[in-house]
């Protein structure tokens, strides 16, 4: 059985710099929406407010209206850069591949190399089914930025979706000499060896997470898999 979240470690990776609302209750969330909202009916024009609360409804998963305030800063400035990449995310996130790809591609002619936007373009061409793009993008990122533990974590993740096990299990373990605690990456890479036979391997990833905090209860399942 595969499990959910080990298809979209990769798509996760993407750069979030709103974590700071995911630790409010979304009824906090709600308070800051509102608030940014009748700012703005004072200040209609105010790119910044509209950005604000365009944040807010990201963070409580408002696709579709945050890309409506994206689509409205972009009308007075095509250029801003972090309004092409939210919302490029939000058109990823409403199945809006075209869009979204076409925001990252004008994101990258203002900023060429721009981490973010490869990753996020790398990920959509997966998630899209035009993998040589996908690949190709993932490979030159991994070039481009060897030491980033992110980088080699989304080439394991589109390795692992394309059944590339033996491929992403060594990306995920690169990813983790740069990232040594990271626990999304060390259960990805246990249940790549158990499905590889690696009982020993995946024991040593399993045995890590509950020194890191992980009940060894919530592990239950891999570790009955192991023989």
């Amino acid at each position: 059985m595969r499990h959910a979240f080990i298809p979209f470690i990769a798509t996760a990776l993407l750069v979030w710099p709103l974590a700071q609302g995911h630790a409010q209750s979304r009824e906090a969330m709600r308070d800051s929406l509102l608030k940014a909202s009748e700012q703005l009916e004072y200040h209609p024009d105010s790119i910044d407010l509209r950005l604000r609360k365009a944040r807010w409804n990201m963070e409580l998963e408002e696709w579709a209206t945050a890309k409506g305030e994206y689509d409205k800063v972009l009308g007075v400035n095509p250029a801003n850069i972090a309004a092409l990449y939210y919302r490029a995310y939000c058109n990823d996130r409403l199945g809006r591949y075209n869009f979204a790809r076409l925001d990252y591609q004008n994101l990258l002619t203002l900023v060429p190399g721009n981490f973010e936007a490869r990753l996020g373009l790398a990920l959509l061409n997966e998630k899209d089914h035009h993998y040589t793009e996908a690949l190709d993008g993932i490979n030159q990122l991994v070039a481009a930025h060897p030491d980033s533990a992110i980088a080699w974590a989304a080439r394991a993740g589109i390795e692992s979706e394309r059944g590339m096990k033996e491929l992403a299990a060594y990306d995920y373990g690169e990813a983790l000499k740069r990232d040594p605690d990271n626990k999304d990456y060390l259960l990805a890479r246990a249940d790549l060896n158990i499905s590889l036979g690696n009982a020993i391997e995946a024991r040593h990833d399993l045995d890590r997470l509950v020194k890191l905090g992980t009940p060894k209860a919530a592990l239950k399942e891999w570790y009955g898999k192991l023989k």
